[in-house]
């Protein structure tokens, strides 16, 4: 079989340091960031003449030293902070509730499984040898899952801090050209990637030779405990992506019906009272939620390929770098993405508003193909040459070509995704332009135009995971769908700082109308803005493509985990888990769809009441309460949050205990094929309505100015569908792949108890 040419060592030492590299090189670009000062004496131009000459969009703003125009920057920055931060705060109470009634839930029902018993048990693929007693499995699994919650707590937390410290200093940077402003955007999304890419990776290492001090030999027990890891992650990504997402689309809508619709002013006019609670919400959704959600989703990848690794050779022989390689492969993924930052910030410069775009794409591009590479290196010297994979109650024979191919599938597969989300969300091409002419007959024709677009866009990402799948169980089984997943996520530190950019260009659009800043000033952030806008819709493909490799590994994993040989769909017990598998999503989207209309119902009437009362409002002579708007968003997502949060986290819980491991399996396997699905559709439905109003408004073709100007019949009918696509692209489409991935990751988590205690209703009948 030989051996790995990295000794045990050398992996041990790799991991952390590129971690650390990856801390070192966000503090890094929170320095750059915090260059441009929020003081009226420091906002003085440069005048090195680069990023931005030679584009009318780009020439030096008059009245740059205006200093009340910085100080009111300085004001809105930080009630967008304050909110956030009181939002978050709230949130996470409840949540901290939560993670301690489920840590003593998971603690109950996995040392119940051998009765609380502290004697060794025989190993379960090995009987002749004993493994540490199911006591210990249930306490460090419960540890570990303490440890994933407040690692996704901490990683959202910080990219809000830094996307609220990072808005209006975009703002300023835009008085001096559309190419510093995005230097500053991308700078501080990079901050997010890097620390949360790079914290993810550090506390699993940590916990991992933490927890093997008291496993010794025992890889088995000790890499079951760590699927903690992943359920605590995914759990609190859970609550602050539906949390976050009512909380964004509530002050959105409210903002969008009374403010644009109605009363015909523009957006992020600071006469609105829910334009607070929205830019907040920008933060809170887009920011804290996707952070949480991406490195669930890196955790669970993680946790699925070192669970099916414990049983194969590299567990059995105790080869602690081929052990390794999953955390290798995301050690290499931060060095490949601080380079490409760099083609981004200082190898080449923003000079025009058509460069935005194109500049973010290849992001992308540079970081997948150096990545190959990557991978490749990392292949050949972190693997033996051939090795066994556990293959449903055998072992295969796999080469570690074979495995780099099921990596490299997984990355190009998600570039595959990425490209085709941009094409059906981006107003450079048809999909969203026949979306934007369907507006001339009204909002009826643009809702049916949306909604033809998202059912077509799920064709080609869907036989991209297919291909994915198939490449990468025919060559190493389970294994290689969990590190096809990790090559999908390898480039998440780029894929979050350009997700992160896009709520902080948002917010900077946001500050500038509020300040009173120019025409050209806004010109430019929406310029930031509309290319953001493009790139989050890349950044969801990306976190739904990996959710479904993610929750396949995981299912995977459960299945052996579960000692289930084949999951026959001809059983009943199965095909009823199937169909209501298949349900769940629906359901879920039902919960977060209504409870985005119910919190904006109150929104909408909030801001109608300070519209109809207010004397002066509307002149602007005087100030809305927008206290109470971010308020009544904050008790709306709270209380809303918990219904959706709860189906998912019980549905395993009672489909294993009542109804038995194989009908639970059915369960999970028809979620992730109805999720998918509705996840990707609701998405690009829900961004191709946005870009197609953004397409209206901005007017840069002779097909779009037929359309417009704002406040045109055409340009209300598709504000009108960017609301309906509001929830349905930050709220339930971007919820969905989490309840695919925790369901899974949950069932893999409880597979001992639910083997040896559950299906109580067919043991009763």
């Amino acid at each position: 079989m030989g051996a790995a040419l990295l000794p045990d060592l050398g992996a041990e030492i790799v991991i952390p340091v590129c971690a650390v590299i990856g801390i070192v090189f966000s503090l890094v670009q929170w320095y750059l960031v915090s260059n441009v000062k929020l003081t009226p004496e420091s906002s003085s131009p440069s005048n090195n003449g680069k990023n931005g000459y030679g584009d009318y969009l780009i020439e030096e703003e008059e009245g740059i030293n205006e200093q009340n125009v910085v100080v009111k920057c300085a004001e809105i920055q930080n009630a967008i902070s304050e909110g956030a931060t009181s939002f978050l705060f709230t949130e996470y109470q409840y949540v901290g509730i939560f993670m301690i009634a489920f840590a003593i839930l998971i603690f109950l029902f996995l040392g119940s499984v051998e009765g609380f018993s502290t004697k060794s048990q025989p190993c379960t693929y090995n009987k002749e040898k004993l493994c540490k007693p199911a006591l210990a499995t249930a306490i460090f699994s419960t540890v570990s899952f303490l440890l994933g919650a407040v690692t996704s707590v901490v990683s959202g937390f910080l990219g809000m801090k830094i996307a609220t410290y990072a808005n209006a200093r975009t703002t300023l940077e835009a008085r001096k050209g559309v190419g510093k402003a995005f230097i500053v955007a991308f700078r501080s999304g990079a901050v997010m990637g890097f620390l949360l890419a790079a914290n993810g990776l550090l506390v699993l290492y940590i916990a991992i030779n933490l927890f093997k001090l008291y496993y010794g030999d025992d890889w088995e027990g000790l890499f079951e405990a760590i699927t903690g890891y992943g359920l605590g992650g995914s759990s609190m990504a859970l609550f602050g992506r539906v949390g976050g997402g009512i909380y964004t689309k509530a002050a959105d809508v409210g903002a969008d019906l009374v403010g644009k619709v109605e009363r015909n002013i523009p957006e992020d006019d600071p006469r609105n009272p829910a334009v607070i609670a929205d830019n907040v919400g920008d933060n809170v959704g887009d920011i804290a939620g996707m952070g949480s959600d991406l490195f669930g989703s890196y955790a669970e990848a993680s946790c699925a390929a070192l669970v099916v690794a414990s049983i194969s050779s590299f567990g059995i022989n105790h080869e602690f770098t081929a052990m390794l390689y999953p955390l290798l492969i995301s050690s290499m993924g931060i060095l490949i993405c601080l380079i490409t930052t760099l083609f981004a910030t200082d190898f080449f410069e923003i000079k025009a508003v058509k460069e935005i775009e194109p500049a973010l794409k290849n992001q992308l591009i540079i970081s997948t193909a150096l990545m190959t590479v990557g991978i490749a290196i990392v292949t050949w010297t972190c693997l033996p040459s051939s090795f066994t994979i556990f293959n449903f109650g055998a072992q295969k024979v796999v080469k570690n070509w074979q495995l780099f191919l099921c990596v490299a599938v997984g990355l190009w597969a998600g570039l595959i995704i990425g490209f085709v989300t941009e094409y059906y969300t981006s107003n450079a091409y048809s999909p969203v332009q026949d979306v934007a002419d369907s507006c001339r007959t009204g909002a009826a024709t643009n809702v049916i135009f949306g909604l033809a677009l998202g059912y077509k866009s799920v064709i080609i990402p869907i036989f991209a995971i297919a291909i994915a799948i198939f490449v990468s169980f025919s060559f190493a089984a389970m294994y290689g769908i969990a590190v096809a997943a990790l090559g999908m996520l390898s480039t998440i530190a780029t894929g979050l700082a350009i997700d992160a950019y896009g709520p902080i260009s948002d917010n900077a659009g946001g500050i500038a109308e509020m300040a009173g800043m120019s025409h050209r000033i806004r010109e430019r952030t929406d310029a930031l803005d509309a290319a953001g806008n493009t790139t989050a819709a890349i950044g969801k493909g990306f976190a739904i493509g990996s959710a479904a490799l993610v929750s396949l590994a995981l299912f995977g994993a459960f299945v052996s985990r579960a000692a289930i040989t084949t999951v026959d769909v001809l059983t009943p017990q199965v095909f009823i888990g199937l169909i209501v598998g298949a349900m769940l999503p629906y359901w879920f989207s039902a919960m977060t769809m209504k409870s985005v209309g119910s919190a904006a119902l109150k929104m909408v009437e909030e801001v109608r009441r300070q519209f109809n009362t207010i004397p002066g409002l509307m002149e602007g002579t005087a100030k809305p309460d927008y206290a109470t708007c971010v308020k009544i968003s904050t008790d709306a997502s709270i209380k809303e949050m918990i219904p959706p949060g709860a189906l998912v986290m019980l549905t395993p819980l009672i489909v294993g205990i009542f109804f038995g491991v194989e009908t639970l399996s059915g369960v999970l396997a028809g979620a992730l094929v109805s999720g998918v699905q509705i996840a990707i559709s609701a998405s690009n439905t829900g961004g191709a309505w946005d870009n197609a109003k953004k397409y209206i408004e901005a007017g840069a073709s002779e097909h779009a100015r037929t359309l417009g100007p704002k406040g045109s019949d055409p340009h209300k009918a598709a504000v009108i569908g960017d609301t309906i696509g509001d929830p349905l692209k930050d709220t339930s489409g971007p919820s969905l792949n989490i309840l695919i991935k925790l369901m899974a990751v949950e069932s893999l988590v409880f597979a001992p108890f639910f083997a040896t205690h559950g299906g109580l209703l067919f043991k009763i009948f």
